[in-house]
């Protein structure tokens, strides 16, 4: 993985994922650009504490303002796009933002990239799409189901990386991530809200215990990345990243209790309880396109990447509202 000169740009840099696949990409040699989302503070999200910031070039901006995303991407060799409204919730709320954000953002990025003659775009997909495992494994050839807004928005946005692809010769990889977790991630997901109510207490609200999800720790997903932004095979495919394994909700809880030396009490809370039709059931990946395609072997087990997370959490709980739910 030869980045070493490399001129990257990583949309969404300030996320959970992007900041980690930011400080990666500095490490392997490359001269980074990190798009973030403009605010009035002039905040960058994570990279405002990484230990790399100063070697990292940020730049504010819109991902759904078009000429402020072309001249983000003068000069880039390559593109990793993760910028993204990704709350499932929320999108019950506004699925416009959903649209224009994910849909119109990603076609901003691909047009962009078009005019620039980049070298490579790696989109970030999501498990999601497929929606409720029709069969098991979910491999990449599995159809696509939109069971929310959000979900939906990245089919689109998907289709419209495909298209870009076989219209106009594009070179994209998606990338198609299922569950990641690890330090910096919102207590939006399940894993960061779990750990934080078990660190604060013997409370824990959840809503539907019983889907199975496929978790994978973020240093494993920002390898997957990192090969799929090199890997000659890998040009015009759909990549699933994952672990292989599933786990259910409710064994979840019991992991995260059992590390964190906490007995706690489980309780269902209905504010966070899906609409029955848009709850997916069950995810586990085929990751044997990843492996054929990147090398791809994810190397932090469940257990592992929970400890650490659970550490970094505890670490940072001032930053984290254990007793709120957030959309």
């Amino acid at each position: 993985m030869n980045y070493e000169g490399k001129s990257v740009l990583v949309t969404g840099a300030g996320g959970f994922i992007g900041s980690h696949l930011t400080e990666r990409v500095v490490a392997l040699g490359a001269r980074v650009r990190a798009f973030v989302h403009y605010n009035a503070l002039g905040r960058s999200g994570w990279l405002d504490h990484s230990a790399v910031r100063e070697q990292i070039q940020v730049v504010a901006g819109d991902i759904c303002d078009r000429d402020c995303v072309r001249e983000a991407m003068q000069g880039t060799e390559l593109v990793f796009h993760l910028a993204a409204l990704i709350g499932i919730p929320y999108s019950y709320h506004a699925p416009l933002s959903y649209l224009r954000t994910n849909i119109e953002g990603t076609l901003n990025v691909l047009q962009a990239a078009r005019e620039r003659d980049v070298e490579r775009v790696i989109h970030t997909s999501t498990s999601e799409t497929y929606g409720t495992a029709q069969r098991v494994p979910i491999d990449e050839t599995h159809p696509l189901h939109g069971q929310s807004p959000y979900a939906a928005s990245k089919i689109g946005a998907d289709k419209m990386a495909e298209a870009f692809h076989l219209s106009f010769g594009l070179p994209v990889v998606l990338v198609r991530p299922f569950n990641t977790f690890g330090p910096r991630q919102s207590a939006r997901a399940v894993i960061p809200s779990i750990i934080t109510q078990c660190l604060a207490g013997r409370a824990v609200k959840l809503g539907n215990l019983a889907p199975t999800r496929d978790f994978t720790y973020v240093t494993d997903t920002v390898e997957g990345f990192v090969a799929a932004g090199l890997a000659p095979k890998a040009l015009g495919r759909v990549i699933n990243l994952g672990s292989g394994r599933e786990i259910s909700i409710r064994e979840l809880v019991d992991r995260i209790a059992l590390l964190t030396g906490r007995s706690v009490q489980v309780s269902s809370d209905d504010a966070r309880v899906r609409p029955r039709g848009s709850e997916v059931e069950r995810l586990v990946a085929d990751i044997g396109a990843a492996r054929e395609l990147l090398g791809f072997e994810p190397k932090i087990g469940l257990d592992e990447g929970l400890r650490r997370t659970i550490d970094w959490l505890n670490e940072h709980q001032t930053g984290y509202r254990h007793d709120a739910y957030a959309i």
